[in-house]
């Protein structure tokens, strides 16, 4: 037998030991297995781990018309804003009378620098005698840089002190964990781990429970999908920022900020814009 004949009898040996004996394909494992996939907010999708028990978003963009209208028939959804000082004074008669039906007010923030320190809002204090003033739902969120879930609770024990001159009541709306990535090395949260940062937004909620609010946690499409654990916060409110023409995140959430540049009358410049759905109860 010549070489090539002999080489040729070797590889189709190896191939017919590699199938069992047999001209059946090879099965391969689904590389998508247990995975689902997103939107990626760039025009893309990608592929995330699904999360076992954790509830799935039922809108669809179906349930939208135009200027982001909500058409479907299972939630009330009011219109809203989200501020801090950045906004400057606010006419909340205007933003009022222009639909805004409720706000969520940024009550305090840790700096990202190396010391962390916490402030108040500037503006907070005005923002909600405002908005509260005229008729508006009000919610809160103080922005974190937290690296620990013991500064994470010291600044649950911040917010709540902030809210120690306004009644519960006056608080209708969650009360917001909102920690973001600043995005450069010098960020004393930078390479922070998804874990630690699960267990920060817990600790934080815990405080704000007991404390007698109903707590939350804000996050954004990378976020939600690859540091937070959201299978662990089945008792707080989700409020996701996914701009687009409809939510598009995974999984439900109670809130969508749905444009960070949008525009009311009472608020020079941009402004951010939510949506708050409440579930119509069954007739």
């Amino acid at each position: 037998m010549g070489e090539r004949k002999k080489a040729a009898a070797v590889l189709a040996a190896l191939l017919l030991v590699g199938c069992g004996g047999t001209n059946t394909p090879v099965e391969t494992a689904d590389p998508y297995e247990g995975m689902v996939q997103v939107e990626s907010g760039f025009g893309t999708k990608m592929w995330v781990t699904k999360l076992e028990g954790v509830p799935v978003n039922p809108l669809t963009a179906g349930d939208f018309g135009d200027g982001m209208e909500y058409t479907g028939s299972a939630f009330t959804a009011k219109r809203g804003v989200d501020v801090s000082e950045h906004q400057g004074r606010i006419d909340w008669a205007a933003a009022a009378a222009d639909g805004i039906e409720f706000a969520i007010l940024r009550a305090g923030y840790r700096g990202y620098g190396e010391s962390g320190t916490m402030r108040r809002d500037l503006y907070f204090q005005e923002n909600m005698k405002g908005a509260t003033d005229n008729g508006l739902d009000v919610g809160v969120y103080f922005f974190s840089q937290a690296t620990t879930a013991e500064e994470a609770r010291d600044e649950a024990a911040f917010l709540l002190n902030l809210l120690e001159d306004y009644s519960k009541e006056s608080v209708t709306m969650p009360v917001y964990y909102d920690w973001e990535d600043i995005g450069i090395e010098a960020a004393r949260t930078d390479g922070i781990r998804g874990d630690v940062l699960t267990d920060c937004a817990l600790v934080f909620c815990e405080v704000i429970r007991q404390a007698g609010y109903r707590p939350g946690i804000y996050a954004y499409r990378n976020l939600g999908y690859f540091s937070y654990d959201l299978s662990r916060f089945q008792d707080c409110s989700l409020w996701i920022g996914s701009t687009g023409s409809y939510p598009d995140f995974y999984y439900a959430h109670e809130l969508w900020q749905y444009d960070a540049a949008g525009s009311v009358a009472g608020v020079e410049g941009p402004v951010d814009m939510d949506l708050w759905f409440i579930p119509r109860e069954e007739e």
